[in-house]
């Protein structure tokens, strides 16, 4: 076996036997033939005795992640064998070690990277399947699994939680038989639970804008935790208030800033082109005094507007 490729392929129960010579382009790698290098290999997976009858040998051909910038082909040729015991449902079992599994066509770790590159590395699901050379649903079902891994049960005691809807997707929908009537089987809204005051971000997201999507997901967090939340902050939605006063009695809701502005700003605008309409005949255009300042009337102008002195003045 050549030790030193085995060592360079860092692959934990399997061994490279020989290395073949691939074609002459820069992504094209050499193929690595292994072997089994794991006596636990040879265990069955149902009961845990070791085999001593093979049966056959197989070849399989896991993806791995590149080797010196190549992609490399492995080639393994492994056993398999028959499990004896008289207890045991399995009666075939093929080889297999922790970082290639008996069924997956990937390697853990290339899944494991590819998971990290979307979670930590600010890639997208698309970029991360292109980089990897694997499909958009693997990468995605990765990330799942890499967020798990990462992400705590339960998140810390937040003091100002924040709820907001983001719309995702289009609604999908499904007939029911025994009413006759459609269901929602996607919804295109989302609600999700962000912490104001910490550092932790977005806490959950759940599908659906309702009392219950709301409910479920604070329901789901221990008593200590809803106890602590003292502020939370929504828009002037009273699905998002009904939930919040049913399962945060104590909390002070507070709306936010920029959707008590808004109707404001709305309003505004209305009378400004309404007068203008009645004074004029006609609308605001450039050279009426209303029309130069609007941006100027408009509330969310703060001090990041940048304004100049003169225009401070009028």
């Amino acid at each position: 076996m050549v030790n030193d490729t085995t060592l360079l392929l860092g692959l934990d129960g399997v061994a490279v036997t020989k290395v073949v010579a691939a074609g002459q382009g820069p992504q094209e790698g050499p193929v690595l033939h292994l072997a089994t290098a794991d006596e636990k290999a040879r265990r069955c997976p149902q009961c845990g005795v070791a085999a001593v009858r093979m049966k056959e040998w197989v070849i399989t051909r896991p993806r791995d992640l590149p080797i010196g910038g190549r992609r490399c082909t492995l080639r393994w040729r492994k056993r398999r064998w028959c499990c004896d015991q008289a207890s045991c449902p399995r009666q075939t079992f093929t080889e297999q070690v922790p970082q290639i599994p008996a069924r997956p066509r990937l390697t853990v770790r290339l899944r494991q990277a590819a998971g990290a590159a979307v979670g930590d590395g600010g890639r997208t699901v698309i970029q991360s399947a292109r980089d990897h050379g694997v499909s958009w649903p693997i990468v995605f079902a990765a990330f799942t699994e890499h967020a798990h891994r990462v992400l705590p049960a339960q998140p810390e005691p937040v003091i100002v939680l924040g709820i907001d809807e983001v719309r995702r997707g289009r609604p999908r929908w499904v007939l029911e038989e025994a009413t006759g009537t459609w269901a929602t089987a996607v919804d295109r809204w989302h609600s999700g639970f962000v912490d104001l005051s910490g550092e932790q971000g977005l806490l959950g997201q759940v599908e659906g804008r309702t009392i219950a999507a709301v409910t479920s997901w604070l329901s789901e967090r221990e008593a200590a935790w809803r106890e602590q939340v003292a502020f939370v902050a929504i828009d002037m939605c009273a699905i998002f208030k009904s939930a919040v006063r049913a399962m945060l009695p104590h909390a002070t809701l507070v709306v936010d800033h920029f959707h008590i502005v808004q109707p404001a700003n709305q309003a505004l605008t209305e009378v400004r082109r309404r007068v203008t309409v009645q004074i004029r005949g006609r609308r605001g255009r450039k050279g009426n005094h209303e029309w130069e300042r609007r941006n100027r009337l408009t509330p969310l102008r703060g001090p990041d507007a940048r304004l100049s002195v003169r225009s401070d003045d009028r």
